[in-house]
């Protein structure tokens, strides 16, 4: 090893930090670099893969955990007081004894701290010893290294099934369209299949990637945490610069699927990752309580300076009232001078009186929250057996707030409903297919007593592609037949690793009137391409059935062949078809195994006008796919419900790769799509499109689909312009009846380009992938520039179900005083009829719908509204009773409310409304409503979501849950708390949340009345002693007071105490507001065996002391009867007063808790009566599920344009008998 120079050591360190401080990075390869000396490698300044999560070593263990356990300040006055006891003229008592609890303090603490620091040590050498492959120049292969021996600029092969290393730059794969397929189930919790594609033009030496002819320069971002995003490009020898983002990275943590092998650039390693820098470790928030405590610490440290200086001053007194020094006190000292003397006596006091602050209350706190975790954890009732997870505590410090909530802000789809989107209704080119036999199969499904797998077994009518209308009586004859084929098909549904894969989502049955319109129709394009938009227009993978994916972490090392080869290959072979479609010709007859992938003719002149045919001729014999093996990866449950429907009318996803994608039709045939672009889904476009080249016109196709009110100002005027408007006009009164129903709809459109477009547009479109600075925003308006000018297809709506329970928890929620708030993206249609079915809104609310479109107006409403309201709660028929006002707005609207200007007066409208809707709302603006009203109105509030949408808002609330749906675990991953199902959140907020904050703020108490019981005791003896800080106790009983003593009992109270059962807060839930404890077998226990220790130990010490003063001092008192007389009655008359006071109001004006304890005291049986007539008396809210109908919706027929929300403010009263909206 050369002599390096230190200050050629010191350059380089600066050099270093500058290089990894830079915005952009250049990254070459270290294979010419290989065997030569650490300092002559370019990529040195960057850190190598191993990784480091400890905090401590073994040498700096003591120093370290002290310093950070200093940090504390409690602990910081304890080790004062010690030391200070150790000063002669202030001694209190033996200064090894004040030692003694504060070293037991620290050293559980630094127990507890050296265990944690263990097993991260143990996770570390597990993973930076896993194997890898990279390449050598050396040997001229790759060599099997581990993990912590990568660096960045090396060449990392990943096989199938194998865990990715660090975060690689994709540079080629086995798959012939250079993709492959990863799970990032390890960092966001999606297990769908993402599909990422080489950088093109950088692998020249196919079929066979060869590192050492790699050349080119990477030049990419500084680290940073972002998940979905990644600027980066490829600078080649002739200075041509080849864009990369998000698509061509491999994060560390990802598995890789379906590929056989995969080779990267490590552009990012060990602490620099991606997944390594989203690694937080525990979230810390401090609860309500928490900060309550504080300041009752602080109000107890004014009371032990209080007492301190009485007794300073009394010492002063007493010793001014003397005419000499008593004989009994040493001449000579500081006692000549009274004022001296009483000086040090502050100090002493303060060393004497130092228990009035409990020492091990915050010891005993944390492991109180973690007893209340575990009791919350393993509660059966927050166990879902579906999904097979129970409820997850991630925040351990927080519990007691679960008691304390006041505001809850929820999601709506996948938190209020199961995410699982099935296709319920259509409308194309303005004619509107209902899909009835659908509904009632979906009808039967919401019947509790049925069970999903096997209503979804009984076919009403064959949803395969191959349908036929001539050939439904040949399917009703071997009925029995398909049943059997189609349970099994459901079972293996509910079995799949793909999500949104359930039954539920992937049967639809064909709507009989569109089969016939599609037959009696010779030119098909509008529906041809609406079928085609909802094939195409997603990110839906295709991958085979039976390629099962293991689970288990560890590397597999048997390869075998992708089944997406073949089709790949498939695909890539095509051509084109041409053929006029003169008559409607029925296929043959074949099962949903028979679909044969055609080859098509590109022989003629794709320029000719063309009309495209469903059912295209087989041209020869090709291999057979059979559909059971097909499985789609989707990200979302939209796109699998529109992907299932097109499947269900014959249109069937079969392939799709970075440039392609390859629709079966009807007629066994297939189009295979070049893919140009696809211009991703993001909540400011509210859309999404792909770009194609169509392979029989050739002509350049843009399909869209997106929210209504996102599509329909983007509609070109055509040459038929008359007939596009009234196309348009009929399609939104569809998809104002679809939001009626409670479906969520979508709109379908195309645009056809011309050359000269698609080429302009495609320059600014490479500029914006290019860009490093500003990357998104050009990205977002180069896909704003081509989205215009659309022609409307039509429009879907698709129907997401309730979970089971959500009526009754919200209904629970709101009598325990919570106001719930939804926030959604849908309609305000599709909101309304939601929130009444989830009975968020009543039928007899004052439900105040507010729209505007500018600044002026919604002044106007919030001045009107809030007058309407001031009148509604003055009502003489309203006095006494809780104003039901209930609030409808929509985003825009919420947008300008929340402005400075009108701030206050929509703080002062919420705080009138028991629920609260908003509809058309932002992941942005969810977390600002959270932000806003927490702060405003200086309440606890409570986010619940279960996709990353949600994210924002249940970080910015006091508590955020995670509901682990299908959208993936990012809200989980954020969230303090996660559970399965939203009905949990009854169970978890009105029983867990009351016992938690109820044990915790008692036992808060007991330890504050204990000490302060003790204080009292040695502050009143200072009148008899003259204020010398002398105690009647001896030194080792007092410190082991609060140490041994009495720290059992509080800590016991604090886990084991209930005051009320769960049956009871459950049945109860004004019982949520507020609680106090009761005693237990086992506090009793507990009790006594505490005092049996102080007997114990006080009558061992005495029997060993070797003092005289206290030798035997406790056995002689235990021999004289008056002893016991003195105890017991000092403990009545100590508690009598509290008892009788408890008494005279427990019988006089019982308060709820009183009386609900001595319900639960009754049985099961004639418990529930009372709570019913309870329930009945206090105006709480019946059980109207069965008496209350979901507002019915109108029908097509009997839509007119009243019934669309217009720029006005709209007051509801809905009542039973379903009044149209007044408008004011």
């Amino acid at each position: 090893m050369p002599w390096i120079s230190p200050l050629a050591r010191i350059r380089d360190a600066w050099n270093g930090q500058k290089a990894r401080d830079k915005d952009l990075r250049n990254l070459v390869s270290n294979l010419p670099y290989e065997g030569l000396h650490k300092w002559k490698q370019p990529n040195r300044h960057f850190p190598s893969n191993g990784i480091k999560t400890t905090k401590y070593t073994i040498l700096f263990f003591l120093p370290m955990n002290l310093y950070e356990q200093f940090h504390r300040l409690a602990n910081l006055y304890f080790v004062g007081l010690a030391i200070l006891n150790f000063v002669p003229v202030v001694q209190a008592f033996q200064p090894e004894v004040a030692m003694i609890p504060i070293c037991v303090i620290l050293a559980l603490t630094a127990i507890k701290d050296a265990c944690e620091d263990f097993r991260r040590y143990l996770s570390d050498k597990r993973l930076n010893g896993m194997p890898c492959l990279v390449y050598s120049r050396k040997d001229k292969c790759f060599v099997e290294k581990r993990w912590r021996d990568v660096c960045v600029g090396d060449f990392v092969k990943v096989e199938s099934n194998d865990i990715i290393p660090a975060d690689l730059l994709l540079l080629h794969t086995s798959d012939p369209d250079a993709v492959c397929h990863i799970e990032t189930a390890n960092l966001d919790g999606e297990t769908n299949l993402k599909q990422r594609r080489a950088v093109p033009g950088v692998c020249i030496t196919n079929p066979e990637f060869e590192p050492e002819s790699f050349t080119g320069i990477v030049v990419c971002e500084k680290p940073n945490d972002n998940l979905n995003h990644f600027k980066c490009y490829v600078e080649k020898l002739d200075k041509e610069k080849v864009g990369a983002g998000i698509s061509n990275l491999l994060l560390r943590g990802c598995t890789m699927r379906n590929t056989d092998f995969a080779i990267g650039f490590v552009v990012y390693a060990g602490r620099e990752t991606k997944a390594m820098l989203n690694n937080n470790g525990p979230r810390y928030k401090r609860s309500r309580l928490e900060r309550r405590l504080n300041i009752d610490v602080i109000f107890c440290i004014i009371l032990l300076f209080t007492m301190c200086i009485i007794g300073s001053l009394g010492h002063y007194l007493w010793l001014d009232s003397m005419s000499s020094v008593p004989l009994y006190l040493v001449l000579g000292s500081a006692l000549d001078n009274p004022s001296q003397s009483s000086f040090y006596k502050f100090f002493s006091m303060l060393i004497l009186l130092q228990v009035l602050i409990p020492i091990s209350l915050y010891v005993s706190i944390e492991m109180v929250k973690i007893a209340q975790i575990y009791f919350i954890t393993n509660d059966l009732d927050l166990y879902d057996e579906e999904t097979d997870t129970s409820i997850q505590c991630k925040a351990l410090n927080i519990t007691e707030d679960l008691g304390q909530i006041q505001y809850i802000f929820s999601d709506k789809t996948g938190t209020l409903t199961e995410n699982k989107m099935v296709f319920r209704r259509c409308s194309i080119m303005g004619t509107e297919y209902s899909h009835k036999e659908n509904g009632v199969r979906l009808s039967a499904v919401n019947k509790p007593e049925e069970d999903e797998d096997v209503l979804f077994s009984q076919s009403f009518l064959s949803s395969k592609p191959g349908w036929s209308l001539d050939s439904e009586d040949s399917e009703v004859s071997n009925s029995q037949e398909k049943k059997s084929d189609q349970r099994h098909r459901s079972k293996d549904h509910a079995k799949s690793d793909a999500a949104f894969s359930s039954p539920l989502e992937t049967e639809v049955i064909p709507d009989q009137k569109l089969l016939q319109r599609i037959k009696e129709t010779e030119r098909i394009d509008a529906y041809l391409d609406f079928f085609l938009a909802l094939a195409i227009c997603n990110t839906v993978m295709v991958s085979m059935a039976t390629a099962k994916r293991p689970r288990n972490p560890h590397f597999v090392q048997n390869r075998k062949s992708n089944p997406l080869d073949t089709l790949s290959s498939l695909v890539k072979k095509a051509g084109s078809i041409r053929e006029t479609l003169s008559s409607w010709t029925r296929p043959r007859a074949h099962t949903s195994s028979d679909i044969i992938l055609t080859a098509q003719d590109q022989s003629r002149d794709p320029t000719e006008g063309q009309t495209c045919s469903l059912h295209v001729p087989p041209q020869g014999p090709t291999p057979a796919v059979s559909l059971n093996q097909l499985c789609y990866e989707a990200e979302s449950p939209d796109e699998a419900a529109l992907v299932h429907a097109a499947k269900a009318y014959g249109f069937i996803l079969l392939s799709r790769t970075p440039d392609s994608v390859t629709v079966g039709l009807p007629s066994e045939a297939r189009l295979s799509f070049q893919v140009l672009d696809t211009l991703a889904f993001d909540s400011n476009r509210k859309r999404m499109s792909v770009l194609v080249r169509h392979p029989i016109s050739r002509e350049y196709i843009l399909y869209t689909k997106g929210a209504d009110y996102a599509i329909m100002e983007l509609l070109g005027t055509p040459c038929d312009e008359k007939l596009q408007k009234a196309i348009a006009s009929e399609t939104q009164q569809h998809l104002d009846c679809y939001a009626k129903e409670g479906l969520r709809t979508l709109c379908i459109t195309k645009k056809v380009l011309s050359d000269s477009e698609y080429e302009s547009w495609a320059v600014t479109r490479q500029h914006a992938l290019a860009a490093m600075d500003d990357r998104e925003q050009l990205i977002m308006e180069s896909a704003v520039q081509i989205e215009t000018n659309l022609c409307l297809l039509g429009a879907t709506g698709v129907e997401d179900r309730l979970q089971d329970s959500v009526p009754d928890t919200i209904m629970a929620l709101r009598e325990a005083g919570i106001r719930v708030w939804v926030l959604t993206g849908d309609k305000p249609e599709t909101a309304v009829n939601i929130g009444y079915a989830c009975r968020l809104l009543e039928q007899d609310d004052l439900v105040i719908n507010m729209s505007c479109k500018n600044q002026v107006t919604c002044t106007s409403i919030l001045d009107c509204t809030l007058e309407e309201v001031r009148r509604y709660s003055n009502n003489p028929l309203n006095v006494d009773t809780t104003p039901d006002i209930s609030l409808v707005i929509d985003g825009q609207t919420l947008t300008m409310a929340m402005s400075p200007d009108l701030r206050e007066r929509f703080i002062d409208l919420v705080k009138h409304c028991r629920s609260v809707l908003c509809c058309r709302v932002t992941p942005l603006q969810k977390s600002d409503v959270v932000k806003l009203i927490r702060d405003k109105l200086q309440v606890m509030a409570l986010a619940v979501g279960d996709g990353a949408n949600d994210v924002n808002m249940i970080q910015a609330a006091d508590i955020g849950v995670g509901v682990s749906g299908q959208e993936g675990m990012q809200a989980v991953m954020a969230s303090d708390f996660a559970i399965s199902r939203f009905k949990h959140l009854k169970k978890l907020l009105l029983v867990h949340g009351h016992w938690c904050y109820s044990r915790l703020a008692n036992m808060i108490i007991y330890f504050f009345y204990k000490n302060a019981a003790n204080v009292n005791l040695l502050f009143w003896f200072q009148f008899f002693c003259g204020f010398t800080a002398n105690a009647m106790i001896d030194h080792w009983l007092m410190i082991f007071f609060n140490l041994f003593f009495t720290s059992v009992p509080p800590v016991m109270f604090g886990i084991m105490d209930k005051d009320l059962s769960a049956e009871m807060l459950l049945g109860l839930p004004e019982l949520y507001r507020t609680g106090q404890g009761k005693g237990t077998i086992v506090h009793a226990a507990i009790i006594l065996g505490s005092v049996a220790l102080y007997f114990t130990v006080t009558l061992a010490y005495g029997a060993m002391y070797l003092n005289n003063s206290g030798y035997w001092n406790l056995q002689a008192q235990m021999a004289d009867p008056m002893f016991y007389l003195v105890c017991f009655i000092s403990t009545v008359v100590a508690l009598l007063p509290r008892y009788l006071f408890h008494v005279l109001k427990n019988s006089i004006a019982p308060s709820p808790i009183g009386q609900a304890r001595r319900l639960d005291t009754l049985e099961p049986s004639i418990r529930d009566q009372w709570i019913k007539e309870w329930r009945s008396f206090r105006g709480g809210v019946q059980d109207k599920t069965s008496d209350v109908p979901i507002p019915p919706s109108p029908s097509l027929e009997s839509l007119d344009d009243d019934s669309i929300m217009e720029d006005d403010f709209t007051l509801n009263v809905v009542t039973e008998k379903q009044q149209r909206p007044a408008n004011l």
